[in-house]
């Protein structure tokens, strides 16, 4: 793997930080509960997991 697709899949998951800040935050503020907030954020974990490893 050459240095600039390692740079492209660390970008993409900084990229991803975002959705999971702000819609971590609208998640907890629209459920109420914690549950709800680490069940966003592991599906949005699995969605960047799969943008990087193709």
């Amino acid at each position: 793997m050459n240095m600039s697709a390692i740079s492209r899949k660390i970008g993409t998951l900084v990229l991803m930080g975002v959705p999971a800040i702000v819609g971590g935050g609208i998640v907890y503020f629209a459920l109420g509960n914690y549950t709800s907030l680490i069940i966003y954020e592991i599906l949005l974990g699995f969605a960047a997991l799969g943008f990087i490893s193709r």
